[in-house]
């Protein structure tokens, strides 16, 4: 009998070390025991010598005599996200499947950068080279703290944390400093970690800080106006700097949220103080400029001349009107000063830029166009960019705050333009900039083959040469129907259509949604995946498409991370309890007094 035993015994045992190993095959190679628990070795920046110079104990040559105070009292605000019902088996097992496949994608992209990019700001996804596009201080690390821990990644958040302490952000190396970039990733990364982490690791609002009072030094201007591109080490040794006088209005308009939240943190008033008064600047003279309502994409900060012939809200401008109702959100409704220049805004925007496309689908398919002012005369130009696509999802939340339900149909069809690109395209992958055929009308527009080709040829269509000549061009540059032309056929692991897709998803519970966002990330994976992470792409119009060697830190900090947002439960970052900033980072809504 012993023997019989032994042979069970040892048949028991060898059926559990199979079952072990066929679980470990099954975890994403970003789990194996080996690299899950190694620590990473820093990528060590030679750049920035012992003796170099800090701005610890620099002087402001222009200090403020007063602060505008910070509202205090939040209201109540309608609710934004929609009543869920509860899903059932199927469904639940649908969306965690889709889920832990966003995930397993973030793990390898986020493993690539910590194996090979440790504390420098990107990993270059193809060579696996580095790249310190933003000052040096670990971009993809401090960008990518509130999506570790929406994930539940507590061991690499961790790793993050150890390394966090060794970043020293009173030096760089680099000669200007691009304020709006380093606030939306570097400081809004650790405010909303913070958040997120409801205070429980001390250092992150500790450096959120650091980063405060040093970037602060750049709005030490005569008349408090950022200088964008910060000569910071002019501001070290106690030398003036002044305002650019040719500045983007995004990044003009674009630091109020996350300056705002480190005021409510920390309670120092001069971070809300600086943005309230670039606000004001803004409220002045927005029905002043060319297209009364808009701002131009460009301004001369230094004169506060806002006489620019531009406008859109793509590339340059975006975030300055996505800023306007979650700024009124995050002071708990208190300001109705930015529910009036929204309100301003979006008369201006279905007046002067809003358009649908004239496609073969019975929808409303919607885009903004580009417009320009010379001499009293608008030139509409029927162009529309991949960062357009957060208007769909700011349109919508404007629409619940402001209780204005009748925005919603637009917000939709804003979203519902942007996944049309993606699903029209060979790859499944929206270009970064493309051209359309506009309908005369919103509310009805048949497809007009003739219309289109006459677009694509920018000519009438007169004779059948003229149409063989529309017809070879669409084959050679591979243009789906309605579409013009693509200016730039790229992609650049932007986030801005799975953003409005995922907020539209949480306002309305429509599941179709849902099915889009798969979509879009089976293809993005596809196309962009390389041994270190994923690339940005040359041609969506090419299943081969060359990379581009480039992962930008908002690839984890932003696209993968709504892309998970998408798939969890609803009231997980809850839009009813976070705003989430222009490069995703949730920061808690007011709910009392601060």
């Amino acid at each position: 009998m012993v023997p019989n035993r032994r042979g069970r015994s040892l048949t028991t045992a060898l059926f559990f070390l199979v079952l072990g190993y066929l679980f470990l095959l099954s975890l994403p190679s970003s789990y194996s025991p080996l690299n899950f628990h190694r620590k990473p070795t820093p990528v060590q920046n030679k750049d920035i010598r012992p003796d170099a110079i800090h701005l610890e104990d620099a002087h402001k040559i222009h200090p403020i005599a007063s602060y505008i105070p910070l509202p205090t009292n939040p209201t109540p605000l309608p609710r934004i996200q929609h009543e869920f019902e509860p899903e059932s088996w199927a469904e639940r097992r649908k969306r965690t499947r889709r889920q832990k496949a966003v995930k397993k994608t973030f793990l390898h992209a986020w493993n690539g950068y910590k194996n090979h990019a440790w504390l420098r700001d990107e990993v270059s996804p193809v060579s696996g080279k580095y790249e310190d596009s933003f000052s040096g201080w670990g971009a993809t690390l401090v960008d990518s703290l509130d999506t570790l821990i929406i994930m539940g990644l507590d061991h690499e958040l961790k790793l993050a944390l150890e390394a966090l302490k060794q970043i020293d952000f009173t030096t760089t190396f680099s000669k200007e400093v691009n304020v709006f970039e380093i606030v939306i990733r570097y400081m809004g990364g650790l405010i909303a970690a913070h958040d997120l982490s409801n205070g429980a690791h001390p250092i992150l609002l500790k450096k959120a800080e650091e980063l405060g009072q040093m970037i602060f030094y750049a709005f030490d201007t005569k008349n408090h106006m950022p200088q964008m591109r910060w000569k910071w080490g002019r501001s070290a040794i106690g030398q003036e700097i002044e305002a650019n006088t040719h500045t983007s209005l995004a990044e003009l308009g674009s630091l109020t949220v996350e300056f705002t939240r480190l005021t409510q943190l920390t309670g120092n008033p001069m971070y809300y103080d600086a943005v309230q008064r670039i606000t004001n600047e803004l409220d002045n003279v927005q029905m002043h400029t060319k297209a009364p309502g808009l701002w131009p994409n460009f301004v001369d900060a230094f004169r506060l001349d806002f006489n620019g012939s531009d406008f859109s809200l793509g590339g340059g401008a975006d975030s300055t009107y996505e800023y306007l109702p979650k700024e009124y959100i995050l002071l708990g409704g208190e300001k109705d000063q930015y529910k009036k220049m929204w309100e301003r805004s979006l008369d201006a925007i279905k007046d002067k830029l809003l358009f649908r496309a004239v496609t073969k689908e019975d929808k409303q398919i919607l885009f903004t166009s580009n417009l320009k002012v010379t001499y009293g005369v608008d030139h509409v130009r029927h162009t529309s960019e991949h960062l357009k696509c957060f208007i769909g999802g700011t349109v919508g939340i404007a629409a619940k705050v402001f209780n204005r339900p009748e925005d919603l149909s637009i917000a939709r069809g804003l979203t519902d333009g942007c996944v049309w690109a993606y699903d029209s395209m060979p790859t499944g992958v929206m270009p970064e900039s493309f051209q359309f055929t506009p309908c005369a009308d919103l509310d009805d527009c048949p497809w007009d083959e003739t219309l289109w080709y006459e677009s694509v040829l920018n000519q009438p269509i007169k004779l059948q040469q003229h149409r063989r000549e529309a017809q070879q061009i669409v084959a050679q540059e591979v243009i789906p129907p309605g579409m013009v032309g693509a200016r730039d056929a790229s992609y650049k692991l932007r986030p801005e259509a799975v953003e409005s897709v995922f907020i539209m998803y949480r306002i309305t519970g429509d599941k179709s949604l849902q099915d889009a966002a798969w979509r879009m990330f089976q293809n993005i994976e596809k196309m962009t995946h390389t041994n270190f992470g994923h690339s940005a792409i040359q041609d969506v119009r090419d299943p081969d498409s060359k990379l581009d060697d480039k992962m930008e830190s908002y690839w984890l900090a932003e696209t993968l991370k709504y892309l998970y947002l998408i798939f969890s439960e609803p009231d997980h970052v809850s839009l009813d309890e976070y705003v989430l900033s222009t490069e995703a980072h949730p920061f808690k809504r007011p709910s009392g007094a601060f």
